[in-house]
């Protein structure tokens, strides 16, 4: 089976790049050929006419429809996974697909399909006024990307997939990556029986490590959507539990005036971030959005650490509640919740070796590479054999 996989990667390698990476991989290691369509918004947004570029392109990409068509006539491929379309090949490449008849599975990252800037999150909070209005123009209204040009364009490509039915006539199945995602679509209009849920996998290894753990970390950028504020204020609160964080700043004013207690490891990668996570009581995350899939959690799961998250968006059905609890759940944007929670936590050292245990198992048996990877296969072969 060949699976050919499409991607607009974006101007810095994103998580989105990386999933479709490792979806590269799996495929290719279970003995599926692999073709891509891959363009790239780097360097596009420098310039005026790289700006103009994107806003036209996003609503209809000729040089994308016809490097769509020449891939499906050269490649043949039995399948499309298609992940980003914006803006260079665009939702119009979709159409190309039908004409071939060629089944379509789209994996959503985001919530671009029913949110223009793809996040459902305005000045840092969680926003669903598009998906309620059943329109983009809401971006327009409230210029979301602080930019009148972006925030138009990114409203008028919305409004083109959404009139053009690209998205309805051509896609076979969405696939979402959390149960939380299939909701909203189906809030939005989507078929039901189109959509079902696959999550993001990680390869998981045959044993958990360390469990004990020196500080309270948290890993992603530091930025106040991401709750790292309240993070902090918590630690201010708290100076005899260090806290360590590991990731590029993102918004100074944040980590300004930092209590002693609280450490910066700055962007990590291989090794130091492997020791990151294994020194690592549990993790935290804050985040004031829904976000699309916090891969973190996963990450420290592989380790044997439980994270502690907001409860909403695709952090509650990771994370869990009460028996099948991974972690702990509190009140999004309320740092006394929080605090409450991270406290407890640190002050009962055996319900964070059950959960660091629980998180291990969890990946194991509903994210791990090979639980993943079945699904995926039972998907194309449901979808090429209806076809």
């Amino acid at each position: 089976m060949k699976v050919l996989l499409v991607h607009n990667d974006y101007g810095k390698y994103s998580g989105e790049e990386a999933v479709v990476d490792r979806m590269s991989v799996m495929l290719a290691d279970r003995g599926y050929e692999v073709a891509q369509l891959r363009m790239s918004t780097a360097g596009s947004r420098e310039t005026f006419m790289g700006k103009m570029h994107g806003f036209v392109a996003g609503l209809y990409s000729a040089s994308g429809v016809c490097a769509m068509r020449e891939t499906l006539q050269r490649e043949k491929p039995d399948v499309v996974n298609i992940h980003n379309l914006y803006p260079f090949i665009s939702p119009a490449a979709l159409f190309e697909c039908k004409k071939a008849g060629v089944p379509v599975v789209m994996t959503i990252h985001n919530f671009r399909l029913i949110c223009p800037t793809g996040l459902f999150m305005r000045n840092g909070e969680p926003c669903e006024r598009c998906l309620s209005k059943g329109n983009e123009w809401g971006c327009v209204k409230y210029n979301c990307e602080h930019s009148l040009m972006k925030s138009i364009g990114y409203a008028a490509r919305n409004a083109v997939a959404r009139i053009t039915g690209a998205y309805a006539e051509c896609v076979d199945r969405f696939a979402c990556i959390t149960e939380f995602q299939r909701r909203k679509l189906i809030a939005a209009g989507f078929d039901p029986e189109k959509i079902i849920v696959i999550p993001n996998a990680i390869d998981s290894p045959k044993n958990k490590g360390t469990l004990a753990g020196r500080y309270v970390a948290y890993s992603g950028r530091l930025s106040r959507e991401k709750g790292v504020d309240l993070i902090i204020e918590v630690a201010r609160r708290h100076p005899e539990i260090p806290f360590r964080f590991a990731g590029a700043v993102r918004d100074a004013a944040i980590v300004d005036d930092l209590p002693g207690n609280v450490s910066l490891a700055g962007y990590l990668s291989g090794t130091e971030l492997d020791d990151f996570y294994k020194n690592a009581n549990f993790f935290v995350m804050a985040s004031r959005w829904y976000e699309g899939f916090p891969m973190t959690i996963l990450e420290a799961a592989r380790y044997g650490k439980s994270t502690v998250g907001p409860d909403h968006g695709g952090f509650t059905e990771i994370i869990g509640k009460g028996e099948q609890a991974i972690g702990k759940l509190f009140k999004p944007g309320d740092v006394d919740d929080l605090e409450r929670q991270v406290v407890e936590l640190w002050n009962t050292p055996e319900d964070v070796v059950r959960l660091g245990s629980s998180a291990f198992e969890k990946l194991q048996s509903r994210y791990s590479v090979e639980v993943i990877s079945r699904q995926w296969q039972q998907l194309f072969n449901h979808i090429i054999g209806r076809k």
